[in-house]
């Protein structure tokens, strides 16, 4: 590689580095309680719940929405989402079917019983670090903001990779000279730590970036890819409560339609993920890979009419597999240990890699070598 060339893909990685690093050890702080979110809710919640009726007949849909009326009146519902271990029908609802998340009011009901459930502590310190961790308490400018960090993440990355080759070439790898200087001993930590995160910091980080454009994703599905079944309702207000057709007949439809995959929640008209005229009834797949993607059904929410079901957009398909994939949901507790430990040592390098850069920085007169870089700090011995 030519010199200059070198200096360029120097330079993009050294300050691509430094200008993302701080919100990267944010990210992976506050990211890796976030892989046990479950597991750590699960710990901290002292209902021991049980429902009215264990072997008794499960209640409609429709008696659950009802219940949930009387729970909230004048509120209208937004989802309605189902847990997959207990017999626990969740309805959210708003002021208005375009309310914003703050407004939006979450309740679970105890589907043998219409009862409500005890609810699980939202407002604790898992649902804190959630909130700094997706936008930094800034809402969509904020998503986009660490959207725009993580493809500064992914240059670092790749020109790291460029830079490991020709500055690695006299050692052997996983070299560590331990009894040479502190700065030496960090680097060859930095860069043998680096180079063996690199594959899955780039598949995190790109999963990062496509979580961060989750609310435009989810505008461009429902403008574009649902636009056509929006024709002839021109005029129309959205449904209200009253108007709306069976729901039970509306989930029966969508589940004939796709025998082999299995409710996840329904949109109500008016929200984000619906249009203004129809129940969206989600499904999802029976594998592991298939349970992330989820495909919807649409049904006239004042006639009860079935009107579609039609795949989702690849680029939704990304973002319900990014999610998942990005938090190590795919392999159960030890997929997530394997994340945890990877997110550590993601860590130590961008740490030792920021020392690296201040200790060069003040060698700078001194030194007129290649700078030091973050992730995965190639440098020249």
């Amino acid at each position: 590689m030519k010199q200059n060339t070198l200096r360029l893909w120097s330079a993009v990685h050294t300050w691509t580095s430094l200008i993302c690093t701080a919100f990267m050890l944010m990210l992976c702080l506050t990211g890796l309680p976030l892989i046990f979110h479950d597991e750590i809710e699960a710990l901290l919640d002292d209902h021991a719940w049980q429902p009215a009726n264990p072997d008794g007949p499960m209640l409609s849909l429709d008696a659950i929405l009802a219940a949930a009326y009387a729970n909230r009146p004048g509120d209208v519902p937004l989802f309605m989402s189902f847990d997959t271990d207990r017999p626990v029908v969740n309805v959210t609802s708003g002021p208005t079917p375009d309310a914003a998340s703050d407004d939006m009011h979450f309740a679970s009901f105890d589907r043998t019983s219409g009862a409500l459930v005890p609810a699980h502590d939202d407002g604790g310190v898992m649902h804190f670090l959630l909130q700094l961790h997706t936008d930094m308490f800034l809402g969509l400018p904020g998503m986009l903001f660490l959207g725009a960090m993580g493809l500064l993440l992914v240059a670092a990355i790749v020109s790291g990779v460029v830079l490991y080759a020709p500055f690695m070439r006299k050692l052997d790898f996983g070299t560590l000279r331990t009894h040479r200087s502190r700065r030496l001993k960090w680097l060859d930590y930095h860069n043998l730590l680096g180079i063996v995160t690199v594959a899955w910091l780039l598949v995190v980080g790109l999963t990062g970036v496509v979580n961060t454009l989750a609310n435009p994703i989810v505008d461009a599905w429902r403008n574009q890819s649902l636009a056509d079944l929006t024709a002839g309702y021109e005029g129309s207000a959205i449904p209200t409560p009253a108007e709306m057709a069976s729901l039970d007949h509306a989930v029966a439809q969508a589940v004939d339609a796709a025998p082999d995959m299995t409710l996840q929640f329904v949109a109500f008209p008016g929200g984000s993920w619906s249009t203004d005229y129809h129940y969206a009834i989600f499904l999802h797949g029976n594998t592991p890979l298939t349970s992330h993607i989820i495909t919807p059904a649409l049904v006239d929410a004042r006639t009860g009419a079935f009107a579609d079901m039609r795949e989702m957009p690849w680029y939704n398909k990304a973002l319900a597999l990014s999610g998942p994939l990005h938090f190590g949901d795919y392999g159960g507790l030890p997929l997530k240990i394997l994340w945890a430990i990877l997110d550590v040592l993601t860590i130590v390098v961008l740490v030792t890699g920021l020392y690296l850069w201040v200790v060069r920085r003040r060698a700078a007169p001194r030194d007129t070598r290649q700078p030091a870089a973050l992730h995965p700090a190639p440098e020249q011995p």
